[in-house]
C-alpha cells in the first residue's frame, strides 16, 4: 500500500517498537516524514533476538522520519511519564499512540504462576491503560491544533466464546484488557475528537520472537510478514473513525488492495489463522487445511501404535538437541511418553517426569501426525489440549514435519 503523506509532521508514540509489528508501523509512518518515539526495553542486543531501540531508530531515520528512542518499561509509570515528557520536549507534542507492547504465555491455569499472570496483565492491560492515559492530554491538544489524534491498540475483537479462554485464560484476560480499553475509551473520547481503535491480524505474523520460540520454516511458511499490519495500521490512522475492531486484510481490502500474496512468507501456502476470530473465519481455515492436507489413511485400532513407532524411528540426537523436552501424550485412555530430552530420544509407556502434556482423541492424534490436521488449528478448535510448556509444543511441529516428509 502506497503512502499518502498524511502522517507528515505527526508524532507517534509506539510501545514495543524495537522490532516486529511495532517497528514496522514506525517505518511505515517514517516514509511520510513522521516523528516516531520508540518506547521499549531493549537497549542492548538480545543474544537470540536482533534489534534494539537504537538500531530501530536508525532504520526509522533512514526511512525518512525522525526518531526518539526511549528506554521504557510500560509496567513502570515513571519511565512512561519520562518518555512522554521527552517526546513532547523533542517534537512539541504527541498525536498518535500505538499500544503494541504485549506479553504472552499460552498456558492453562495450573501452569500459569502468578508471576506470569501479573506480567501479562501489567504489560498488556495496565500498560495500555497507563500509556494511553499519560499521552491523553497531548492527544487532546493535538485535536485543538487541527490534527486527527488516534490511539490504536494491537488487540483482538472481544469474543466471549469459551474456546478463546479454556486453554489460556490468563493471557486472554490480559489481551482482552487492551481491547476493553478500546471499547471504553472510544466512547469516552468520542466527543473530544480522539479516535480509539483496535487492529488485529487475521493470520499469524512471523517475527523474530516467533523464530526464537521454535517457529522454523514450516511455521514461517504459514504466516504473513509484519508489513501487512504496518499497511493496515497506516490505513486506520489516516481514517476518521473510532470504536472499531479492525482485521488487517479487511482494512486493506477496503483500501483497494487485492494482492495479499505480497505479504505471505510463502505465497500459496495455507495460512495459520490467528486467535480470537469468529467461527466463520475458523471455518474458512478448516476448509483451507482440509483442501491442502495430504491424503492419509483413516484411523484404525493399530494406528496410534504405528504413529508412535514412526515417532521413535524419526528421533535422533539433532532433534533432541533442538527440542529438549519430554512429552506426555494422552490418547483416549492410553498414555505414552516421547523423550526428546535425553540421548537420541525414545518413546515408551513408562511414567517419567515430563514438560508438557498433550491430550487428544485417537482420530485427531493420527490425523495430526499424518499431516491431515494442523496443530495450531487443532489447538484453536479444542481438539488438542496442552498443559505445560506451550513453546515446546510448538517445537514439536519440526518432528511432525520430518515424519510427513518420510511419508508416515
Amino acid at each position: 500500500m502506497m503512502n499518502s503523506g498524511k502522517l507528515a509532521g505527526y508524532t507517534l508514540f509506539i510501545t514495543g517498537a524495537s522490532r516486529g509489528i511495532g517497528k514496522a508501523i514506525g517505518l511505515k509512518a517514517a516514509k511520510d516524514g513522521a516523528n516516531v518515539v520508540i518506547a521499549a526495553k531493549t537497549a542492548q542486543a538480545h543474544p537470540k533476538l536482533p534489534g534494539t531501540i537504537y538500531t530501530a531508530a536508525k532504520e526509522i531515520e533512514d526511512a525518512g522520519g525522525k526518531c526518539l528512542p526511549c528506554i521504557v518499561d510500560i509496567r513502570d509509570e515513571k519511565t512512561v511519564d519520562a518518555a512522554v515528557a521527552e517526546a513532547v520536549k523533542t517534537f512539541g507534542g504527541i498525536d498518535i499512540v500505538i499500544n503494541n507492547a504485549s506479553a504472552i504465555s499460552l498456558t492453562g491455569t495450573l501452569a500459569t504462576p502468578m508471576k506470569k499472570y501479573d506480567l501479562m496483565n501489567q504489560v498488556n492491560a495496565r500498560g495500555t491503560y497507563l500509556t494511553s492515559r499519560a499521552c491523553l492530554p497531548h492527544l487532546l491538544k493535538s485535536k485543538k491544533d487541527g490534527k486527527t489524534p488516534h490511539i490504536l491498540n494491537i488487540s483482538p475483537p472481544l469474543n466471549m466464546k469459551p474456546i478463546w479462554f479454556k486453554n489460556h485464560t490468563a493471557y486472554t484476560i490480559a489481551k482482552y484488557g487492551m481491547s476493553m480499553c478500546v471499547l471504553g475509551m472510544s466512547a469516552e473520547l468520542k466527543d473530544s475528537g480522539v479516535a480509539v481503535n483496535a487492529l488485529w491480524p487475521r493470520t499469524a505474523i512471523y517475527t523474530a520472537a516467533m523464530a526464537m520460540l521454535g517457529g522454523g520454516d514450516e511455521v514461517a511458511n504459514q504466516c504473513r510478514n509484519v508489513d501487512i499490519m504496518a499497511d493496515a495500521a497506516y490505513a486506520v490512522l489516516t481514517r476518521e473513525a473510532t470504536g472499531n475492531f479492525y482485521i488487517d486484510d479487511t482494512v486493506l481490502s477496503e483500501e483497494g488492495v487485492t494482492d495479499f500474496d505480497q505479504y505471505a512468507i510463502s505465497p500459496g501456502t495455507p495460512l495459520i489463522l490467528d486467535f480470537f476470530l469468529e467461527d466463520s473465519d475458523v471455518g474458512t481455515f478448516e476448509e483451507q487445511v482440509e483442501h491442502n492436507s495430504k491424503a492419509a489413511a483413516p484411523s484404525s485400532a493399530g494406528a496410534v501404535d504405528v504413529v508412535f513407532k514412526n515417532i521413535k524411528d524419526s528421533t535422533d540426537a539433532k532433534i533432541v538437541g533442538d527440542i529438549k523436552g519430554v512429552f506426555k501424550f494422552v490418547v483416549d485412555d492410553e498414555v505414552w511418553f516421547v523423550d526428546l530430552k535425553n540421548g537420541s530420544g525414545d518413546v515408551h509407556k513408562n511414567t517419567m517426569e515430563h514438560d508438557v502434556t498433550m491430550t487428544m482423541k485417537e482420530k485427531d492424534f493420527v490425523n495430526l501426525f499424518q499431516g491431515k490436521l494442523n496443530s495450531t488449528a487443532a489447538f484453536m478448535q479444542g481438539k488438542l489440549k496442552i498443559d505445560g510448556n506451550m513453546m515446546l509444543a510448538m517445537k514439536l511441529e519440526k518432528l511432525m514435519n520430518q515424519m510427513n516428509k518420510s511419508k508416515l
